[in-house]
């Protein structure tokens, strides 16, 4: 045989054994925490949206979910509008939500929606405010602690999620789209709130009894404190790494959206590289995966 028919002869085999994962995850939600710094290469881009388009061709149910930080952080630039943080988290003026909102739920979202659309598949882009798909809080952050109290910070309009009305996202699902959604949600009192991704990403998972969050992130997933990937973890498991230290960082947020994912509702979460070629593929359709994943006890 050729090399080129070998070649063609490996590709069938990637195919059949993937096919039991297909069937796996036929007509089930899967919702994708889409962010970081390669949203903003297109090539990147453009093979997530052929990744999206792919799950829906073959059954699942993609929700994709986007981030924006660097993003906005380049438009508050420009408009000269300082930004500031606590804890990682963006303190977001009448000013700054304006423009958070511009960016998520305009340049970003539509952006990312004609991609998957380019790509074969048809996406429609919402917010949070859409169809009172995400209900949200004011969020204050722990500044510093005494022996009487813990103060906390006004981050001015950063929310966080007290519900989520998934009946949008039933309908758009049924009719065979792909929802993308903006990180922005809004009070009972109408005001527009900034929301972490990875947080909107897992409430939404939790809510629609998602079969797999994934948490795509500039790591391979969580480390044991020898330095080495660890493949699975359960709730319980989670709670003990965070709490010896072991989980420390940036991580802690990631590991606490993908426990209370679960514990809401969704059947396992995973936080995996992004960056990888076709990361949400090899997670979903291989043996192993990629990732750490988190499942219930």
């Amino acid at each position: 045989m050729t090399s080129q028919t070998d070649e063609w002869m490996e590709k069938a085999g990637l195919l059949i054994e993937a096919l039991p994962y297909m069937r796996r995850y036929s007509n089930k939600p899967i919702v994708v925490k889409f962010g970081g710094h390669a949203m903003g290469e297109q090539a990147y881009v453009d093979s997530f949206a052929a990744d999206m388009t792919l799950l829906r061709q073959i059954g699942a149910q993609p929700v994709v979910v986007h981030g924006g930080g660097p993003q906005i952080g380049d438009m508050l630039k420009r408009l000269k509008i300082e930004s500031n943080f606590v804890n990682g988290l963006r303190v977001t003026d009448a000013a700054t939500i304006s423009v958070v909102e511009m960016v998520l739920a305009g340049a970003i979202n539509k952006s990312l929606v004609a991609a998957v659309n380019m790509a074969g598949g048809r996406a429609v882009g919402l917010s949070g405010k859409d169809g009172h798909l995400i209900t949200a809080s004011k969020l204050s952050a722990p500044a510093s602690h005494s022996d009487s109290q813990i103060e906390k910070v006004d981050l001015g309009f950063v929310g966080k999620p007290e519900s989520v009305d998934p009946t949008a996202l039933s309908a758009l699902m049924t009719a065979d789209m792909i929802p993308v959604i903006a990180p922005i949600g809004c009070g009972v009192d109408g005001q527009t709130y900034n929301i972490n991704a990875d947080t909107a990403a897992g409430a939404v998972a939790g809510a629609i009894g998602a079969s797999r969050l994934l948490m795509l992130t500039d790591v391979a997933g969580v480390k044991d404190k020898g330095g080495k990937h660890i493949s699975h973890l359960t709730v319980s498991e989670a709670h003990k790494l965070i709490k010896d230290g072991t989980v420390q960082g940036g991580m802690i947020p990631k590991v606490e959206t993908c426990i209370e994912a679960v514990e809401q509702g969704a059947e396992a979460a995973v936080i995996l590289d992004g960056r990888a070629p076709h990361a949400v593929l090899v997670e979903l359709f291989t043996e192993h995966g990629i990732g750490t994943l988190i499942t219930r006890d």
